[in-house]
């Protein structure tokens, strides 16, 4: 598995055992009343500014024209002081509303709090997660940690290919974010047992912070979690986890009389087809929901269970959720017959010897956005104003093209929908860059050596290689191993076996985050943290292992001549090689000489 950012800067502050804690209790059916303690606590802000300070949003600006770089300028006890003062008496500041683009010409409103704003709803993200994550149910997939579209794919698979079930109710939710009720949100919440009076009391004024328009007109929202929040993914699910649990306990947790066996699959999951034996001969519906924050199907063996239950989710919905449901978006699906839309795939079952198989195709729309995305892409590359201009747009195309595929790879017919986009995508790009194109150059990226380096359509122009989108491998989406989560020891092991850190080095990395430097700035500090990990505790030079006291942070560009303070310019070296680095006498530089006793490849570093 890839390195988990946010898990390792969790490590870093020496917070896993309060989360793992709060996990453990939540799983147990406890309550937490006194949850502002660890919100408001310095290691919870100072990992909150580490989690957002690198996200591209983090760069925008809210109503009060502040972003991440105005923050990074503060002291830590500085920011401390203040996310500490704003849950005191928490007012949130009008959040902007901006309308962003979709598809189908339409726009979607996107909601913009003002930075500090944005880092205490990462404050409370951080300590909420935990206890939300034991709560939530196995095929929610959507903006949860260790999960994403394949599995949610996998699980869709499944259900058509292994348990024989061709019948889909498909369900669209009118404008789901902007409907959200506030009063049950709460209550759901209070129901998962977060029972902190202040914390509910903070969540209430976000959920009624005013939107800006982009007319100017202020708003005061009496529903809906605005898109763009940080928090606002996980309310989002707290909300439908209550219609995962009843679709659930319809078929999947219904209790039996009488106690059957239940196993474990290689993967972790349980098989549990005795009890699904035994319940087919009660004459219950059989139906398993998989969900994708709010786009979700469910399915179902009976085309009459299909129709029963399509009519009982909507009117579940309204009454419990008071969410309406869009009449010609949703619909039963008999996958033997008709595709079924889900997450920028289209699935049907067709007929292999004697059973059904899946066939699995990007959608019309997405083929569509696609194409043009990357037709808009070969026109830059066209007009670009230099030759290093079109090599960066170049990388940017290759950057896309990656990206699809990594993406809808799992579709079992991508190569049929990548060689019809190439088609049209490279009519264009011979037509614009007519000349230029060459079938012989020399692949240096390794990712691009490894994934296209066989393949005979990559072009290259100024020796930069154009990763062909017609070259692509279909995969099978995998099942998430059950045993997964960054609350557990044991799940944290499977997350990044190979990337543990010596212990004495972790234990170093704790001591270096609670260290406060007077008169330096939050960024400083964190980077200083940052660097340390990516060196593996070790000097830059003499590639010792440093303790705590030999640990001194170089500015490669002195703040006297406007070094700053990023991640790029610093580098963590042994306090002595830092003084020999900074000595002007000729003694001082050979008595630190003497002690550092550097090489000749170490002297020219």
């Amino acid at each position: 598995m890839t390195k988990q950012k946010k898990l390792r800067h969790l490590e870093y502050y020496d917070l896993q055992e309060c989360f793992d804690n709060l996990y453990a209790k939540s799983k147990q059916g406890e309550v937490f009343t006194k949850l502002m303690e660890i919100i408001s606590s310095e290691e919870n802000i100072r990992l909150a500014y580490r989690n957002i300070k690198r996200n591209s949003g983090s760069y925008t600006s809210g109503t009060d024209n502040l972003n991440i770089k105005d923050i990074e300028k503060l002291s830590f006890e500085k920011l401390v002081e203040i996310i500490q003062r704003k849950f005191q008496f928490y007012k949130p500041k009008p959040v902007r509303r901006v309308e962003i683009p979709k598809p189908n010409g339409k726009t979607r409103p996107l909601g913009i709090p003002t930075i500090v704003d944005r880092l205490v709803q990462q404050c409370i993200l951080q300590v909420l997660e935990p206890i939300c994550e034991a709560k939530f149910h196995e095929r929610s997939n959507g903006f949860r940690p260790n999960r994403s579209a394949e599995h949610a794919l996998a699980q869709c698979y499944k259900m058509i290919h292994r348990q024989h079930l061709y019948f889909v109710v498909d369900v669209d939710i009118k404008g789901f974010f902007d409907n959200v009720n506030h009063s049950k949100l709460l209550r759901q919440m209070w129901a998962m047992g977060i029972r902190d009076k202040q914390l509910i009391c903070i969540i209430k004024e976000m959920l009624k912070a005013p939107i800006i328009l982009p007319d100017g007109n202020k708003v005061f929202p009496t529903k809906g979690t605005p898109q763009g929040g940080i928090l606002s993914p996980l309310l989002a699910n707290i909300v439908l986890n209550e219609l995962d649990w009843w679709i659930s306990s319809q078929w999947e947790t219904m209790p039996t009389q009488r106690n059957y066996y239940i196993g474990i699959n290689s993967n972790g999951s349980f098989n549990k087809s005795g009890v699904f034996n035994a319940l087919r001969k009660s004459g219950l519906k059989e139906m398993y929901i998989v969900r994708y924050a709010d786009d979700f199907k469910i399915f179902c063996r009976k085309r009459s269970d299909a129709d029963k239950i399509f009519i009982a989710v909507k009117q579940w919905l309204k009454g419990r959720l008071k969410l309406e449901v869009s009449e010609e978006k949703s619909k039963v699906v008999n996958l033997k017959k008709r595709y079924s839309e889900f997450l920028g795939f289209k699935l049907k079952a067709v007929r292999k010897g004697k059973k059904f198989v899946v066939r699995s195709h990007m959608t019309d729309k997405a083929v569509k956005r696609v194409t043009e995305k990357l037709k808009e892409q070969v026109r830059e590359i066209a007009h670009g104003e230099t030759k290093n201009d079109e090599i960066l747009r170049i990388k940017q195309y290759n950057s896309m093209v990656m990206g699809i595929h990594n993406y809808y790879r799992y579709a079992t017919n991508i190569s049929l929908d990548c060689m019809k986009i190439q088609f049209s995508v490279y009519t264009v790009m011979y037509h614009q860059l007519r000349g230029q194109l060459k079938k012989n150059g020399f692949i240096q990226r390794n990712v691009i050596l490894k994934n296209y380096g066989k393949s005979r359509m990559v072009r290259y122009m100024h020796q930069e290689p154009i990763c062909p989108i017609g070259y692509i491998q279909t995969r099978n989406p995998m099942y998430k191993k059950r045993k997964i989560c960054k609350y557990t020891t044991e799940g944290r092991e499977e997350i990044h076996k190979s990337l543990k850190f010596d212990e004495s080095v972790m234990t170093v990395l704790h001591m270096i985050a609670k260290e406060v430097i007077p008169n330096r700035s939050i960024e400083y500090l964190d980077n200083r943290i940052s660097l340390y990990a990516a060196q593996y505790g070790k000097c830059a030079v003499t590639g010792r292992i440093l303790w705590i006291d030999e640990i001194h942070c170089h500015h490669k560009k002195p703040t006297s001549q406007g070094g700053t303070d990023e991640y790029k310019n610093l580098v963590i070296l042994h306090k002595d090689v830092h003084m020999l680095i900074h000595a002007v006498k000729s003694e001082t530089i050979q008595a630190y000489l003497n002690k550092v006793k550097p090489d000749k490849s170490q002297l020219l570093i």
